[in-house]
């Protein structure tokens, strides 16, 4: 982030146009994007399907030049509020470069998805000091749980409540209380950009991390990755969420036991299994804003949710 103040998107009102954007993987059902227009309409908002969000171009939505303008599209067009991603998958990587961020840093816009979106996140926040929401992508299932988080974190009228609060089913590895800025999501994406521009700072931050269909040992390597390389040396707080896979009756007790050695490493507080990533009822929170870890009382307080350009 910025060492200025992070720059909050305005709030979202009742009709609020949303842009419906694929920027990774295909759509792969049929109610797909029906179930994405409907979702917008709940929330309020207007929804508007970019040109390609149905496309196919190999595991792809579109071809990187079809992906990235209808990004653009949606980040240049005045008349759209926000931009909620269809759905994750892999493909953001290939057009961070294409990002018109001067675009976006002049007219900030909210910004909701995870998984693969990740990428976009950590390089909205690299590069134009913006927060954004990695909350669920526009396809899924809102629970009421999920619902009620995403309407708080993006929608006027929302101002006083907190998305996060307290993780009941949380695990606490290291206890402590930390502050500071929200930053990660999928644990994978973080590590490859690593190296790059759009790189996560790190320095004094709260760091969020899930994945899915991961066995441990690839866990092991990118955690061991993030370590060696110095990256976890300045965080302030550890925020672990799902990790998800099939098939390991061992994995849950292998997992455990790696991120209590992680923890131990980085000596930081720490809770795991918090409601962060591929489950059904997640959290949204806003990346860039600062937040309070009580890894002992197991909450995250967002205390600071950046100012209005």
């Amino acid at each position: 982030m910025s060492s200025h103040s992070p720059i909050s998107p305005p709030r979202l009102h009742a009709g609020a146009r949303v842009a419906l954007v694929a920027p990774a993987g295909p759509v792969t059902h049929a109610d797909d994007l029906p179930r994405a227009v409907a979702n917008a309409q709940m929330l309020g908002w207007d929804p508007v399907l970019s040109r390609h969000v149905g496309g196919r171009h190999c595991y792809l939505s579109g071809t990187d030049a079809e992906r990235a303008a209808d990004l653009n599209d949606a980040i240049r067009d005045d008349s759209i509020d926000a931009i909620w991603c269809v759905r994750g998958g892999y493909g953001v990587m290939r057009i961070l470069d294409q990002i018109d961020y001067d675009s976006l840093r002049s007219r900030p816009k909210t910004l909701i998805g995870y998984s693969d979106i990740t990428a976009l996140h950590l390089a909205v926040a690299a590069r134009c000091g913006i927060i954004s929401f990695h909350g669920p992508t526009a396809r899924s299932r809102l629970s009421e749980f999920s619902r009620a988080s995403l309407d708080c974190a993006v929608n006027a009228g929302r101002e006083n409540c907190n998305p996060c609060g307290t993780a009941l089913n949380a695990l606490t590895l290291k206890e402590g209380r930390a502050t500071g800025t929200l930053i990660g999501g999928n644990l994978a994406l973080l590590c490859a950009l690593i190296g790059t521009q759009f790189a996560a700072r790190l320095e004094g931050a709260i760091l969020v991390l899930e994945d899915v269909n991961e066995p441990v040992y690839r866990i092991d390597r990118l955690l061991r990755q993030l370590l060696l390389s110095g990256s976890l040396a300045r965080v302030s707080g550890i925020i672990f969420g799902a990790f998800t896979e099939r098939g390991n009756p061992d994995y849950s007790a292998q997992l455990d036991s790696l991120l209590e050695e992680t923890a131990a490493a980085t000596g930081v507080p720490c809770i795991a299994n918090v409601p962060v990533g591929h489950i059904a009822d997640q959290w949204t929170f806003p990346i860039g804003a600062t937040a309070e870890l009580d890894a002992s009382a197991k909450t995250l307080r967002i205390v600071e949710s950046g100012r209005f350009k």
